[in-house]
């Protein structure tokens, strides 16, 4: 059985697009726990690792079967949390690295057109790390394959340190479980690049991850968590106000409860400032100068999901999903923009329903919010069927990016695009107060 403490590869090198010598990049990239000889896993072999961890079959003409299999380890779950041994944050403490200097094929992988590297492939490593994270946490050494299905319920946040990402420099991931309920999971990562002789942040997500049973089809318990020192009681009581904080937003939300009267009055503003003043009619609207109708500011796209996309469960793996949002997000915000956006932070990405092999998916991303050089984009995806046409919502996702010249504001017509203004502004200033 391989180590659930992930360490070590190589050295750095250069992209010759970058005009630096291969000695210089190699120099400037080059990690030096890079160099111990480890045979650990790296990032590339994470998705391997789990499926050890579940007993997945990598054929896909073999699902059906792998998955039969593990409805046979329902009896090793636990009837409760209490005859569970207790965890620490230091046994789920997880370390990868993705060489992005040493091999060209996973630099190809990586690399976007402005030499960077492809936020939407971290968004991959980042959902696969925090569900082996959680595995390593609710680990039992005594059985071959673990009993439980841990699966994303939802990104709470991911903050962005730095804004370049060096696609010649190597990267290490790390994370642990921070806070644990009766059959969820909080996992907090952190993702470093190797520059100019030190590592330096580039990134910190938290993750909410849940267990299920061997067929994820209802909760199932996980470890508790066992606090060691001022650290980790610190980032428990943290878990809790975030799970708080969740709760009460979701309480909040427009969907279910009527914007407050300071929204109310905002969109009433809203509403006055594109009448035309020659007719003064409700049915009249105007577009104020350096505006944009909010209807105008949308991309869709569309995906057929084929096995190879699948996770260990045969479901569409939730980085991919990830992915082609921020992707489509992204494009969104550049045409929008008119330049190359940079990405703030990610929040409340909720996994609603799972996406199943051969879905159509209908990605639509819609800027919500603006606000001097900033975007704040939703992205709603949803599964059709094609023989009934029913949609059925699968996520949402919240994108917040920059960019290097003020943007229009958009302007919403309907009391739906209101809404969804209004949404976006909440998600926009809980962003803009945890960068201070």
């Amino acid at each position: 059985m391989l180590p659930l403490r992930l360490l070590a590869v190589r050295s750095a090198a250069s992209l010759s697009s970058r005009a630096l010598s291969v000695s210089s990049a190699c120099h400037q990239g080059k990690a030096p726990d890079m160099n111990d000889g480890n045979k650990d896993l790296l990032v590339s072999n994470v998705r391997n690792r789990l499926r050890e961890i579940v007993g997945a079959s990598t054929n896909w003409s073999d699902h059906q079967q792998a998955m039969a299999e593990r409805a046979s380890l329902s009896s090793l779950l636990a009837k409760s949390q209490e005859e569970m041994p207790a965890k620490s944050a230091k046994d789920s403490y997880t370390e990868v690295h993705l060489p992005l200097g040493t091999d060209p094929t996973i630099r190809e992988k990586y690399l976007n057109y402005h030499n960077s590297v492809r936020f939407g492939r971290i968004l991959e490593d980042l959902d696969s790390l925090a569900v082996l994270i959680s595995y390593s946490h609710a680990w039992n050494k005594e059985l071959n394959r673990s009993p439980l299905s841990i699966v994303t319920a939802l990104v709470d946040k991911i903050d962005m340190r730095k804004n370049i990402i060096y696609p010649d420099c190597d990267i290490k991931f790390t994370g642990n479980v921070t806070w644990v309920g009766k059959t969820s999971i909080e996992a907090k990562m952190h993702m470093s690049q190797y520059h100019n002789g030190a590592y330096s942040p580039v990134l910190d997500a938290t993750f909410v991850m849940v267990a299920r049973d061997p067929e994820n089809k209802r909760a199932a318990f996980v470890n508790p968590l066992k606090l060691e020192g001022p650290k980790e009681e610190e980032d428990f009581q943290n878990g809790e106000l975030n799970k708080k904080r969740r709760m009460e937003l979701s309480k909040a939300s427009l969907l279910k409860a009527a914007p407050t009267a300071d929204e109310r009055t905002l969109v009433h503003s809203l509403f006055l400032n594109t009448l035309d003043t020659k007719t003064v009619s409700f049915r009249s609207r105007l577009l104020p100068p350096n505006s944009v109708w909010m209807e105008d500011a949308k991309m869709k796209g569309l995906e057929i999901c084929h096995p190879q996309e699948r996770n260990i469960f045969n479901r569409i793996f939730g980085g991919f999903l990830m992915r082609k949002a921020y992707e489509l997000g992204w494009a969104n915000a550049c045409a929008f923009g008119g330049c190359r956006p940079n990405l703030v932070a990610v929040d409340d990405i909720l996994f609603q329903k799972p996406v199943e092999i051969g879905s159509l998916l209908l990605l639509s991303s819609q800027v919500c919010y603006t606000e001097g050089r900033f975007i704040q984009l939703r992205v709603h995806t949803e599964v059709l069927d094609p023989l009934t046409g029913h949609h059925n919502t699968t996520n949402v996702f919240h994108f917040t990016f920059r960019v290097d010249k003020a943007v229009p504001a958009v302007v919403p017509r309907s009391y739906g695009e209101s809404m969804l203004y209004l949404d976006g502004k909440r998600h926009f200033d809980e962003t803009m107060r945890g960068q201070v």
